[in-house]
């Protein structure tokens, strides 16, 4: 008796239906995607489009939006791994309607519209809210490691951003002494209740970051470009330290505090230095060296907020390594993301790790009326912290150790520790594709959206098989 095989001829021609949409079944995941896209406001994508319908056609935004949606919950962020896809995949081919845009223009697709796609995050969140998703009784916030496009060794001092632009026969301008103003917003520094003059120079440089991320411009492609913009960034901090120092020298000349009180001994003698300190990525100047568990990185810090059903609320970035000072920017994000999506329940209580614990913004964020469950002290560290014995670290420790409060907090690692392992291992996330700020927190948030997405998918899917 022959063996027995199933038959096929590679010759056969293919009886596949007419219709494409009858090629794949109803559960497949780019249905969800269609029909999420189709429920979006994508006004934004199309106002960055001629209205008058001169020039060459372009693909049409809500066929490229779908696009990356898919792409991104498949794994596939490459621009020439999605070109591939809509040759070799049927999803892919159904969504472009059998067209194949090339690589270059999908890279210039997320460039150009940066902005409007970090805003989708709010659209799917919008939807998993719909879906009763979006349930925000206890919440958990934490933060992760992700690399940069850019390496290590690029980071550099002002003395070889200096060589290495003479090198490529570009004059290094001198340092100038023109100070960054304030913005109009900022309030004096004397009015920050700022202590001794460590304080007012941080103030002066966080002053230059604020208005670096909200004047942010994409990173330079030719290297020179990008030379003289980390040292123009040197420069920029070493004149905010000057001016924080000299505005700090007159404070403290007028030999009294804001409330009258006069000051005691003079402050030691200090002169900033003439040359800047510190080093600059001249491959990414926004990003920095991150500390992960095992080793140091060149990376950002991306930061999430989930809920119980593990569908993120907030997606941010920061540039920091540690999570110190991001607890109420996180919360306020939150806030915000929420009243966007419509969500009108307010969050019961937050759970935090060691490392988001700063006293003024705790204060700020339970005054505000959302309780807070954050240990003074990481679960690695033995004994208690030098100094950390003061009432609300030994109430803290107190609520920590009873039963409610100790099976509540539990709760945090199954909550957030799964997202980031889902986008991460599972799906890939482990490096930015390009560079900046801007652009990181725009390739963060739709990495959040589609993980949202897959969310919204699968409850659908239980829906109909219940």
């Amino acid at each position: 008796m022959p063996q027995n095989f199933v038959g096929h001829s590679r010759d056969q021609v293919f009886l596949l239906p007419p219709d494409p949409r009858e090629w794949l079944p109803g559960s497949h995941l780019v249905w969800t995607v269609l029909e999420s896209v189709a429920m979006m406001d994508l006004a934004p994508f199309y106002g960055a489009y001629r209205a008058d319908g001169k020039g060459r056609p372009a693909y049409d935004p809500a066929a490229m939006v779908a696009l990356l949606f898919y792409s991104y919950a498949r794994k596939n962020r490459s621009s020439r791994g999605i070109e591939r896809a809509c040759v070799e995949d049927v999803a892919c081919r159904l969504i472009m309607a059998g067209e194949t845009p090339d690589h270059s223009t999908i890279a210039e697709f997320r460039k150009r519209h940066e902005t409007a796609i970090a805003g989708l995050f709010g659209d799917v969140l919008g939807l998993c809210a719909e879906a009763g998703l979006a349930k925000v009784g206890v919440i958990a916030l934490d933060g992760t490691k992700v690399g940069a496009n850019a390496s290590r060794f690029a980071n550099l001092d002002y003395e070889q951003i200096a060589r290495q632009l003479l090198a490529e026969h570009e004059l290094a301008d001198q340092l100038d002494d023109q100070s960054p103003e304030d913005d109009d917003d900022d309030p004096p520094f004397e009015e920050l209740g700022l202590e001794g003059r460590r304080e007012w120079l941080r103030e002066a440089k966080r002053r230059v970051e604020r208005r670096r991320i909200e004047r942010a411009k994409p990173v330079p492609r030719d290297r020179g470009s990008r030379l003289r913009e980390s040292r123009r960034r040197l420069q920029e901090d070493l004149r905010a330290e000057h001016r924080g120092n000299r505005l700090y020298e007159d404070y403290r000349a007028r030999g009294v505090m804001k409330n009258g009180r006069r000051f005691g001994r003079p402050p030691d003698p200090y002169q900033p230095p003439e040359v800047p300190a510190g080093k600059v990525n001249i491959t990414d100047p926004d990003s920095r060296e991150v500390k992960t568990v095992r080793w140091v990185i060149q990376g950002y810090n991306p930061q999430a907020v989930v809920n119980e059903q593990q569908v993120v609320l907030a997606a941010e970035i920061s540039a920091q390594s540690a999570d110190f000072g991001l607890l109420g920017p996180m919360v306020d994000a939150t806030r915000r993301e929420l009243a966007a999506a419509g969500v009108t329940d307010t969050p019961q209580v937050l759970l935090a790790d060691s490392g988001y614990w700063h006293n003024d913004q705790m204060d700020e964020v339970t005054a505000s009326g959302l309780p807070l469950l954050i240990p003074p002290e990481a679960a690695t560290n033995k004994g208690i912290r030098r100094g950390w014995h003061g009432p609300r670290f030994q109430w803290m420790r107190h609520v920590l150790e009873s039963e409610p409060g100790s099976v509540l907090y539990r709760k945090r690692k199954v909550m957030i520790e799964p997202v980031f392992a889902q986008m991460k291992f599972n799906r890939g996330f482990e490096r930015f594709q390009r560079r900046g700020r801007s652009a990181a927190r725009s390739e963060w948030r739709l990495a959040a959206a589609t993980h949202n997405l897959l969310k919204l998918h699968n409850h659908r899917l239980r829906l109909q098989t219940a």
